[in-house]
């Protein structure tokens, strides 16, 4: 009986992959342009502004070292 779980896993599976693969001979041409795009996009390098303004807000969220007993959002414990 273990076996149709399985067997329905993988059925579905392949109607999934199955689908995949008639979306993709029916994508309009555009669509390879726009991936095109995309990718270049994600592949850019964060410009400098961004990366002083994440690294501002990374040394905000870590304690001060040597603060061993303090919480991550630097209140430490309310006793």
């Amino acid at each position: 009986m273990a076996s149709d779980g399985s067997d329905k896993s993988r059925q579905g599976e392949q109607a999934r992959a199955g689908r995949r693969r008639a979306a993709a001979k029916s994508a309009p041409e555009w669509a390879d342009g726009l991936k095109q795009l995309y990718d270049a996009v994600v592949e850019e390098d964060l410009p400098d502004q961004f990366l002083d303004l994440l690294a501002q807000l990374d040394e905000q969220e870590m304690p001060p070292q040597g603060q061993g007993g303090s919480s991550p959002s630097g209140q430490g414990d309310a006793r």
